[in-house]
């Protein structure tokens, strides 16, 4: 990879911003920047990005980002043009056209009315767990400041008890909103993450480890309460087996506040 030219780069960014509304120009002219913009000295290495069955052209992230800063306004002012650029640069596949589509998604006022059936969708077609976190944090990103309501509505679709495998991006959705400083209205995402929490199904250990290690982190004493209420009050044996195994990665106040509900008992695995 060059080393980046900033007033270049961002020239090159501009005039690509320049065919937003012309989506094949804008992905031949994706493709030159991101061709120019390749590390070189891994190309002997497979293109597929880490932890990902997706090519990549493993560009540097500031490029990407420089990109994002040309097309924002634009996306966020003409969000039927947004849309259709962002399908164009999903079904592309590589990892920075996804990202770049992930990106046009957050950009779009919440009132557009394909935005989440497209979401939901996208999420649905991603193996890569890091793109699908990157997905269900930028992407939500309007909803979850301008219409907090429909949120928690989207988060409650996806936590249905029979929906269990869209359980993931409600979770990592839980994720992003503990996590970003605007939103703080806690008391409605626990009640709705509190049946998937007793239920605590092994496929989902990674996912709900990460999300009480968010949840502590930010809220400590509400979280603790939280988790000693769902735990006493569950019935089913796979809680406790999945809290047993995660609680080793849990900051130890919180695990000795836990330890009466996850030890070991009798007749337990």
């Amino acid at each position: 990879m060059p080393a980046i030219d900033i007033a270049r780069l961002r020239k090159q960014a501009a005039r690509l911003a320049d065919f937003f509304f012309v989506p094949d120009e804008f992905l031949k002219h994706l493709r030159e920047v991101l061709e120019f913009y390749v590390n070189r000295t891994m190309r002997k290495q497979p293109a597929i990005a880490p932890g990902s069955n997706l090519p990549t052209y493993r560009t540097h992230s500031f490029v990407i980002k420089q990109i994002e800063q040309e097309i924002s306004r634009r996306a966020s002012d003409y969000p039927a043009a947004a849309l259709e650029l962002a399908d164009l640069l999903w079904d592309e596949g590589h990892l920075e056209t996804r990202l770049l589509a992930a990106f046009l998604l957050g950009r779009i006022p919440p009132q557009e009315g394909t935005l989440l059936v497209r979401l939901t969708a996208w999420t649905q077609q991603v193996r890569d767990s890091n793109l699908r976190a990157e997905l269900l944090d930028t992407s939500l990103r309007r909803i979850r400041t301008e219409t907090p309501d429909q949120f928690l509505e989207l988060i409650g679709e996806w936590l249905q008890p029979e929906r269990t495998r869209l359980w993931s991006n409600g979770i990592q959705a839980v994720i992003s909103a503990v996590s970003d400083p605007a939103f703080i209205n806690l008391p409605p995402l626990l009640k709705l993450i509190a049946p998937v929490i007793e239920a605590s199904p092994a496929k989902l250990q990674n996912e709900i480890e990460e999300l009480v290690l968010a949840l502590h982190k930010k809220y400590p004493t509400e979280t603790t309460y939280f988790l000693r209420q769902v735990l006493a009050a569950s019935t089913d044996p796979m809680t406790t087996i999945t809290f047993r195994r995660i609680s080793s990665s849990f900051p130890p106040a919180l695990k000795e506040e836990l330890r009466e509900f996850i030890r070991v008992k009798p007749g337990q695995p």
